[in-house]
């Protein structure tokens, strides 16, 4: 193995929750009076702490989102993961390989620690990431694209940031772990790989990463 650490992104390379978030948050701006599409979302918000929709709303209309945003936008997604969210195809394979070789990894996620644990816990996925492999845009000061989140696991974690690696789907993600000086797989399952020209290798299924990172 290459890596002494693999960070993973969690929203769409660990649990396939973007359709179903941008969805969701298309249309609760929408209903808010900012008219937009799931595409419109996918473009401007995938990997986003909330922090950011919030500024990037405030920055274009000069208005701010109502203060029960958060809550309400959480309540919705909640609600949807635990009727239709499913693990990303091929991951349980890539965790169960890393698990198996002693390889260390983690998540770094812009979600809340309750939107990671309610994920994991739906989609099985918290058999792998106890409580010390799991952090959050909650967790440092800044979310993504600054490189905060990432350099905190890692010094969590114990490992240089040179030593590490980082699996993201989002431009903003891409952005952090180079701004972290790590090397960063982008997966495309979603994204398109133009989006992700920054990463330092591009790969749409992730049956393929374990091989990829030997």
């Amino acid at each position: 193995m290459r890596y002494d650490l693999v960070i993973f992104d969690n929203d769409g390379v660990l649990v396939d929750s973007e359709p179903i978030s941008n969805r969701l948050l298309a249309a609760y701006l929408t209903e808010l009076g900012h008219p937009t599409s799931y595409e419109d979302s996918i473009r401007d918000y995938m990997g986003s702490a909330m922090h950011r929709i919030h500024e990037l709303i405030l920055e274009r209309t000069g208005q701010r989102l109502p203060a029960e945003f958060d809550e309400v936008f959480h309540a919705r997604v909640f609600a949807a993961f635990e009727r239709e969210l499913r693990p990303v195809a091929g991951v349980d394979g890539v965790l169960e390989k890393l698990a198996a070789d002693g390889v260390p990894y983690c998540v770094a996620s812009s979600g809340s620690h309750a939107r990671i644990r309610v994920g994991h816990r739906t989609t099985g996925l918290d058999r792998w990431f106890a409580e010390e492999r799991v952090f959050s845009s909650e967790d440092v000061g800044r979310g993504k694209p600054a490189p905060d989140l990432f350099l905190y696991a890692a010094e969590r974690m114990g490992v240089a940031p040179e030593r590490c690696v980082v699996v993201e789907d989002s431009p903003l993600g891409v952005q952090a772990a180079v701004a972290a000086g790590m090397d960063v797989y982008g997966f495309t399952a979603m994204t398109p790989a133009e989006r992700l020209a920054g990463a330092d290798r591009l790969f749409s299924d992730m049956g393929e990463l374990a091989d990829l990172l030997v």
